[in-house]
């Protein structure tokens, strides 16, 4: 809840951030995964929830080879969400079929798909981090100097900034994944400096649960709708696939505060009542008798 007169909060804004659903045209799967049902049970999973939720963004990898049939069944699935979603492209998609499929988007005219949201919680910087044709990401001058302009304009405007974008700019310890991070972190780095504004960056790509801090700003992800990456940690395994429950995540943002919940939601169902309980045949502890 936000109440625009006051220009504060009264309670904390709530998104969901979803991302890799990396869809294949039917009948298709992927590595023995259907990422279709897996993607429509977050859905669900999300409307049953959350559907307090004021929108849901997506980063990136919308689809695994960009065919025309897999925009079509993501747009089916993604529509039947209880808010609006926003998404970003990553090196799994085009340019060229994501906006064919998805026009009516804030393409720059450059071509790229970077946009800014205006939301209770501040503004939402939505970041192009696709180097065509390469798994890895870059920022050309262009993107750079667009994200300095929305800096700029929402540090005057006395605006909190997230920013979103596909590619991790920095290492993760995973091989396979720093090897297709975000080719220019520096200077990302460089262009954020200065601006205390900047609250959390999100990105996906990882697909794996990934939390920390970075130059001074938190970042996360989350894991993947579709497949996950094996958490192997050196500097010389590629990269390697995990059939590892997908998940989504519940982002609450308040004045002081970002609380992220990861929500594995095929898990669903496992909920028990919490009892104590006391050692046989005595007591609960003196220490914990004030527990309700």
């Amino acid at each position: 809840m936000f109440s625009p007169a006051q220009g504060i909060y009264d309670g904390p804004m709530k998104f969901i951030h979803l991302t890799d659903p990396h869809i294949v045209a039917p009948p298709q799967t992927l590595l023995g995964l259907d990422g279709r049902k897996r993607l429509g049970d977050a859905v669900r999973s999300i409307n049953a929830e959350h559907r307090d939720a004021a929108l849901c963004m997506v980063t990136g990898d919308l689809t695994h080879w960009a065919e025309d049939g897999a925009y079509a069944a993501l747009i089916e699935i993604l529509d039947d969400l209880a808010m609006p979603w926003h998404p970003l492209i990553g090196n799994h998609d085009t340019r060229e079929t994501a906006r064919a499929a998805l026009p009516a988007l804030p393409w720059s005219e450059d071509g790229f798909l970077h946009y800014a949201l205006t939301t209770p919680a501040g503004r939402f910087v939505v970041l192009d981090s696709v180097d065509a044709g390469k798994s890895g990401g870059r920022l050309c001058e262009a993107r750079l100097r667009w994200l300095r302009g929305q800096l700029t304009d929402s540090l005057a405007a006395k605006e909190d900034v997230y920013v979103f974008m596909h590619h991790a700019p920095f290492k993760v310890g995973v091989n396979g994944l720093d090897r297709i991070r975000l080719a220019n972190g520096d200077d990302l780095a460089a262009c954020l400096r200065g601006f205390s504004h900047v609250r959390h960056l999100f990105f996906g790509h990882l697909h794996r649960n990934c939390h920390g801090s970075w130059r001074g700003l938190p970042f996360s992800t989350v894991k993947a709708t579709a497949h996950q990456v094996a958490l192997i940690v050196d500097d010389e395994t590629p990269l390697t696939a995990s059939t590892e429950d997908p998940a989504y995540a519940v982002c609450l943002l308040e004045a002081d505060r970002v609380v992220i919940h990861d929500h594995a939601y095929m898990e669903a169902g496992k909920a028990i009542p919490y009892r104590r309980g006391a050692p046989a045949g005595e007591d609960v502890p003196d220490h914990q008798k004030d527990w309700s």
